[in-house]
């Protein structure tokens, strides 16, 4: 009961405050959520390129470890499955927002 006491109470300003923080922080939330989606592009560019070459590596029979390339192959499968759903749920989003009446 004596924790109750700690709790001290938030006032309009403070709320103020917190707003102008977040509509302030929502540009470089923008350029920061661009970033990540590039990033999250590129490493599954780089999967997929591993798995080509594990791939092209089991072919030729110049594999060193099979069990390396299988996992590559998981990976850049797994990759490439998440980018295809991350893809339907902002093609979702935009035919949502496209629906929705101003």
């Amino acid at each position: 009961m004596n924790n109750l006491g700690r709790i001290a109470g938030t006032s309009t300003a403070d709320f103020l405050k917190q707003k102008s923080t977040v509509e302030g922080g929502n540009a470089s939330a923008g350029g920061a959520f661009a970033e990540q989606l590039k990033f999250a592009l590129n490493e599954a560019n780089e999967l997929q390129e591993d798995k080509t070459q594990a791939i092209s590596d089991m072919a030729t029979g110049q594999v060193k470890d099979l069990h390396q390339a299988a996992l590559a192959i998981g990976k850049a499968e797994t990759s490439m499955k998440l980018m295809l759903e991350i893809r339907n749920k902002a093609l979702s989003a935009y035919k949502e927002l496209g629906r929705t009446q101003l």
